[in-house]
């Protein structure tokens, strides 16, 4: 399952500590990881991994692996700052933050005051109907022909659709806007990934000045006129939440519904059931939630500490990997089952100060694609002679998934 590290290693690290793992190879490979290399993650792994290849570009970082050290941590904004957490900005030689996502507090707190509101529960069910309209227009283009190359026609477009429309970009923008996702998210090359932050930079810092220019009644406009701290956000703010909102809602929920949507085909039993009585789907949501996170997220060690007996030093990297502590068997009883009655908590959309700030969103977004889905498609499997490959890295996904049925 593992790979010996490459020496040297820091002084503080020990070598039976220290491995390149499959799940973070970037690569793509044809056993599904959610199946084969988390659950022996789980079986041999200790409770805290020394990972060579963990953060993108190959570079190091802490696993943890258990659900109730990785909860500890979430809840730690003493020991662990998200402070250019993902290294966005300095890639092109910036020192721009992503907000809210890399703030820490008490900044952080006035971020989450200014934003909560426009991503509540009320304000995300507000949408619910235009989130529906999307879903069944994808939908009906290809219902009637028996088949579907689904992350192309559906979970790539779907929340895209969403997102664009909530902050006024152009639709027609989108294949673009999947380029640049994809070279950010899904790239190792570092040199790629930078290209691509500086053209969506240039892109959203065109559009913010659009909306100085001239407000829309869009949500870009309205970031303009958040404050903290009594006066209105920066401009390194401003784009630093665009930002935000580009990365966190054009990838994640593609991610999810691939990875959910080839569980279903595979298992028509489960998808049988949510077309039968569809009052089971937001509870089957929360457990697609935990099964099929696919996001590893990290923080950064702000002093020494101690996990496990082993020595963590400022600056290391420590993981959250939501598709590995979803799987615990010591937090979730035989947590390779999937069922739709499990009721159990997760941390696939974060926890402590930084739970999502999108994830009424994202459920919605959720609920939505596999209620029109089952509804107006009848039942589905993965295409005769197509095998589903499986991309493992810092977003787990399946890259191309074709589905039929009759």
């Amino acid at each position: 399952m593992t790979q010996v590290a490459q020496q040297p290693l820091p002084d503080h690290v020990p070598p039976e500590l220290a491995m390149a793992l499959p799940l973070f190879s970037r690569t793509v490979i044809y056993d599904n990881p959610q199946e084969v290399l988390i659950p022996a993650m789980h079986a041999e792994l200790p409770p805290i991994t020394y990972v060579t290849n963990i953060f993108p570009g190959d570079q190091p970082g802490w696993l943890l692996k258990n659900a109730e050290d990785v909860q500890a941590m979430l809840r730690d904004a003493d020991n662990f700052t998200k402070n250019g957490m993902g290294k966005w900005a300095q890639n092109i030689g910036e020192n721009w933050l992503v907000i809210p996502t890399e703030a820490d507090p008490p900044v952080h707190t006035g971020y989450r005051k200014a934003l909560n509101s426009h991503f509540s529960p009320q304000k995300m069910f507000a949408m619910k109907e235009q989130v529906r309209e999307r879903a069944q227009a994808l939908i009906d283009a290809f219902k009637d022909r028996g088949q579907c190359d689904f992350i192309d026609e559906f979970s790539e477009k779907f929340p895209i659709y969403i997102v664009l429309d909530l902050l006024g970009l152009p639709q027609e923008r989108m294949t673009q806007f999947l380029k640049w996702e994809k070279e950010m998210l899904h790239s190792n090359d570092w040199q790629v990934r930078g290209n691509a932050v500086r053209c969506v930079k240039d892109y959203l810092l065109e559009e913010i000045e659009a909306r100085r220019q001239q407000p829309r009644d869009d949500y870009i406009s309205k970031v303009l006129t958040f404050e903290v701290d009594g006066r209105l956000w920066n401009d390194d703010e401003v784009f630093g939440h665009c930002f935000n909102l580009y990365i966190g809602g054009l990838d994640t929920v593609t991610s999810l519904l691939g990875n959910i949507f080839n569980y279903l085909a595979s298992h028509p039993d489960k998808q049988n059931a949510l077309r039968v009585d569809p009052s089971l789907i937001v509870l089957a949501v929360e457990e697609f939630l935990r099964a099929f996170a696919p996001v590893t997220a990290f923080r950064i060690a702000t002093k020494v500490i101690e996990i496990h007996g082993q020595k963590i030093m400022p600056g290391d990297y420590v993981a959250f990997s939501s598709p590995v502590v979803g799987r615990d068997p010591a937090f979730y009883e035989d947590p390779q089952a999937i069922r739709f009655d499990r009721k159990a908590p997760h941390m696939s959309l974060g926890s402590g100060i930084h739970k999502c700030l999108g994830m009424h969103l994202a459920r919605l977004e959720l609920q939505i694609a596999v209620e029109e889905f089952v509804k107006a498609i009848p039942e589905f499997r993965i295409k005769d002679g197509f095998r589903v490959p499986y991309y493992v890295g810092n977003i787990l996904h399946v890259p191309d998934l074709h589905l039929q049925w009759s």
